[in-house]
């Protein structure tokens, strides 16, 4: 990567990007939930999804965002529909309305787990307010969506459906100065396996794990991480970031979203309790 090419900017989401699949359940008929829709991967794949002829909830807690997000998908002439929620994963009342929602507009099927936080600091200074607010975010909420979809997803007419929680590189090893992301995308692996332990063979769990997808949470973690190290942007995302791995780029929203479309299907019904590592060697290879 060269002066020249470096950029910080999240890519564009286009139709072309997407991975379209003919599915028996993909149909307006049936519902995704989206956490984090906003923006990045959870409007990835909320536009996905619909993309796919689902009808999809996105919630999160930028309104603006989340209109965009039905913008996106407008433009792109999605073959089913968003309908967005504004809510407050802190919140449990917002989660249950945001479920209820989705109950209400066709059969619940799917969930994607996707908002996510970051925060940048030692654990000896990471402050205790961010800390639970993101294990909230992260961990609590997810808990919570599943606990209330799950006897949703078994009131349909078969039972079938899904859990997807948005893992990371960071939930198969650790690196220094963000130990609460750490400790919540850990802590997922455990949800995941047992929604697919309590799941019954036909309600599946699964997890996606990525490596640096450029989205605007992780522009910031990049400017972060330079302040915090005293080094450029540029070698942040050079040494620290791709340093380690085999494919030297980051990846893009859409590619990332384009698994869960994958993990949704027909072709996922033996991911159960599995983990979907996609992170160019990052965690599997070493120098």
């Amino acid at each position: 990567m060269s002066d020249t090419d470096f950029s910080l900017e999240e890519p564009e989401l286009t139709g072309d990007g997407i991975l379209s699949i003919d599915d028996g359940y993909f149909d307006t008929d049936n519902v995704a939930v989206v956490t984090g829709a906003a923006s990045g991967i959870g409007r990835a794949t909320t536009v996905a999804l619909a993309h796919n002829g689902l009808t999809v909830v996105g919630t999160d807690i930028d309104g603006k965002g989340l209109e965009g997000t039905v913008d996106k998908a407008e433009d792109l002439g999605v073959d089913g529909e968003v309908v967005v929620e504004k809510g407050n994963l802190a919140d449990e009342d917002d989660i249950v309305s945001v479920v209820e929602t989705a109950e209400g507009v066709g059969d619940l099927r799917f969930v994607a787990n996707i908002a996510g936080m970051q925060h940048i600091s030692p654990i000896s200074r990471f402050p205790t307010e961010k800390y639970d607010l993101m294990q909230s975010v992260m961990v609590r909420a997810p808990f919570l969506t599943a606990k209330h979809a799950m006897p949703r997803i078994r009131e349909t007419d078969d039972g079938v459906g899904a859990i997807g929680n948005m893992s990371s590189v960071h939930g198969h090893y650790a690196t220094k100065d963000k130990a609460s992301y750490i400790t919540a995308k850990h802590a997922l692996t455990g949800l995941t396996r047992s929604i697919a332990a309590e799941g019954g063979g036909t309600l599946r769990g699964f997890s996606v794990s990525v490596g640096y997808v450029l989205t605007p949470l992780m522009v910031n973690q990049i400017q972060d991480t330079a302040e915090e190290r005293g080094i450029t942007e540029q070698e942040v995302v050079e040494d620290v970031m791709l340093g380690q791995a085999r494919t030297k780029e980051m990846m893009e929203p859409v590619e990332a979203a384009n698994l869960f479309v994958f993990g949704f299907s027909e072709h996922g019904r033996h991911l159960n309790g599995g983990d979907m590592l996609w992170d160019g060697g990052y965690t599997t290879t070493y120098e």
